[in-house]
């Protein structure tokens, strides 16, 4: 498995106990494979992804990723293996407004210190690959909001992650735009190999996913994929 979460357990202070996040909680996501988190707000579909993430570190329970075990890792070994490992698209994309869709992409590997040229080419390659090949040199405000959710998607491959954790990517699309990004996550899924989990409130779109599971006070159940889409129904 690329991410494995392991009977996971998360709490919060409130007042003078504690809330439960997340709730002896186990996941598999194998490489290539889209799985769904689903669930109604408030339910712990964002603690799941940030304790994947490894943004936050579960009171219980491992986090593997790519066969590597977190639990006990420094907060810079942490960094390094989301840096290296783990490709985190957020909900409102956050580009730079001063930067270029390529420029977007191309700060993510030059933290690593790679050579300019390459970067250069590599983050050229993920915007065709996510139909902006036209859009390079535009910033941010000459971008539709869909254009600008997938420079976000395209950010978060830049280093080539082997999990791919994507939270609400359709909330502020409308409802063709926001069928157009979840094909595109599913198409790189199974292109780049990554183990992805997509965070969602719309089972709308989830025609193509590999897992659907609900997240319900913190507790996780399988919940069975809607029928995925005919020829005829995808020409509609």
């Amino acid at each position: 498995m690329s991410l494995n979460l392991t009977d996971v357990t998360l709490t919060y202070p409130d007042g003078r106990s504690r809330l439960t996040a997340l709730d002896d909680v186990s996941l598999d996501v194998p490489k290539g494979t889209l799985t769904a988190v689903v669930g109604p707000s408030g339910s712990g579909k964002s603690s799941l992804l940030a304790v994947a993430a490894t943004l936050i570190t579960p009171d219980a329970g491992t986090v593997t990723v790519e066969g590597t075990d977190t639990t006990g890792m420094s907060r810079g070994d942490l960094a390094r293996l989301r840096r290296h490992k783990i490709g985190i698209v957020f909900q409102q994309p956050n580009l730079l407004a001063s930067l270029t869709a390529v420029e977007q992409l191309q700060v993510m590997a030059q933290i690593d210190g790679r050579r300019p040229v390459r970067v250069r080419d590599r983050a050229r390659e993920l915007l065709d690959a996510v139909g902006l090949a036209g859009e390079a040199d535009r910033r941010p405000h000459q971008l539709s909001g869909g254009q600008r959710q997938r420079v976000n998607i395209a950010r978060a491959l830049m280093n080539d992650p082997t999990v791919l954790l994507i939270d609400e990517p359709t909330s502020a699309l409308d409802h063709e735009r926001g069928a157009a990004i979840i094909d595109l996550v599913t198409a790189l899924t199974h292109q780049k190999a990554t183990a992805t989990v997509l965070v969602t409130h719309d089972r709308t779109h989830l025609t193509a996913v590999d897992q659907i599971v609900e997240v319900q006070d913190g507790r996780l159940r399988p919940t069975t994929p809607a029928p995925r889409r005919t020829d005829a129904t995808s020409a509609a």
